[in-house]
């Protein structure tokens, strides 16, 4: 492909992804964003957008500096990356009950649930319960959650649940021995330099933490947005958990390693992290979302079937595609004071043109011979 095309394909993927962000900023979905887009070992694009609040006196978000409230791509990021490194060592196993781990988790039926159908969304559990106007404290919120019944015979029905991912944390901690963010942050977090990533951000960091809530006018930052994360003490498997847009990236450029750091440590094998990205029932992987090839909505129409991510109800979102080695960030706080009607539909509309935006500039870049593109 001649270089001037390439150049012009590259500059065209780049201006597109500024006009969708933007332009959802001027719809009022959002009043900050950050993208950042890449492949296994090089960062193509990073940008920050629009401002921590709607006052446009307020800081510009920044790819590296500014922290997101996750919301449910802890599940993925945090919980079930730790399920596969405990799997693939041989310490949890998938097949066994979650009973095997958690032994309050008791009532009919709930001894057919597995820790695979945690991951798989298939235990039968609801999506939600209100642990903040039901419980008393964390251990209290913890018992709701152990008790709750099911709803449908395990492994007959995809129903995507919170509760499976606070289960699941809770099996992590029971078999690694320790709890949730410890393990993530000294298995996962800090092999991978992922140095802004963490569970109840201490409150000096604050000020690089983007708001999602305002209380009496005034902006709220790191207060997880999550009410059920916040009744569990702020560490869940479901939420709960802060990064920024470049520590996303070195975690998705991890898994399409394949299991490697920078520098070629392995951290777990590639076969199990092609086991737990391989669709399933249901549109589903091991913890994570398969691309939905009938529509456009969060990841447009150019990433491959094999695309897998996550979304969370904050404005944040992730999506891998192994097989055009690439990976989309797309981290908004969709949830402070938005003016658009409804922000969420404008957001994945915004979602859908970066990633294929992204799509085009990774074709551009594969044509180009230069490092960086």
């Amino acid at each position: 492909m001649p270089l001037l095309l390439v150049l012009l394909l590259a500059l065209q993927g780049r201006n597109a992804i500024d006009h969708a962000v933007s332009a959802g900023i001027a719809a009022g979905a959002y009043p900050g964003a950050v993208v950042v887009i890449g492949t296994r070992d090089t960062v193509l694009y990073a940008r920050g957008y629009g401002h921590y609040t709607w006052n446009p006196a307020s800081e510009v978000p920044d790819p590296e500096r500014s922290m997101f409230d996750l919301a449910s791509l802890t599940k993925v990021v945090a919980t079930t990356t730790a399920a596969m490194l405990l799997a693939d060592r041989g310490v949890l196993a998938l097949q066994r009950p979650v009973s095997d781990y958690l032994p309050g988790f008791a009532g009919p039926g709930k001894d057919q649930v597995s820790v695979r159908r945690l991951l798989e969304h298939r235990s039968g559990l609801p999506a939600f319960i209100r642990l903040d106007t039901l419980a008393r404290d964390p251990a209290d919120a913890r018992r709701l959650v152990l008790a709750e019944p099911l709803r449908w015979r395990p492994g007959t029905r995809v129903e995507y649940s919170d509760l499976n991912a606070m289960l699941l944390g809770w099996v992590v901690e029971a078999a690694a021995g320790t709890t949730l963010d410890s393990f993530v942050t000294a298995q996962v977090f800090r092999p991978l330099g992922m140095s802004s990533t963490m569970y109840r951000p201490p409150r000096a960091l604050r000020p690089r933490i983007v708001p999602v809530g305002l209380w009496h006018g005034h902006a709220i930052a790191g207060e997880v947005h999550d009410q059920n994360a916040a009744a569990l003490g702020g560490v869940s498997g479901h939420a709960g958990l802060y990064a920024s847009g470049l520590d996303l990236a070195r975690f998705a450029q991890f898994l399409l390693r394949r299991g490697t750091t920078p520098d070629g440590t392995r951290l777990v094998r590639a076969g199990a992290v092609d086991a737990f990205v391989r669709r399933g029932p249901g549109n589903r992987a091991l913890g994570w979302e398969m691309r939905d090839t009938t529509t456009s909505d969060n990841t447009g129409e150019l990433l491959s079937p094999a695309a897998y991510g996550h979304t969370g109800f904050t404005g944040t979102s992730l999506w891998i595609d192994p097989e055009r080695d690439l990976f989309v960030v797309v981290l908004t706080n969709r949830v402070f004071a938005p003016r658009a009607r409804r922000s969420i539909t404008e957001l994945k509309r915004v979602r859908g043109e970066v990633a294929d935006a992204a799509a085009r500039l990774r074709q551009a870049c594969r044509a180009d011979q230069r490092p960086g593109c």
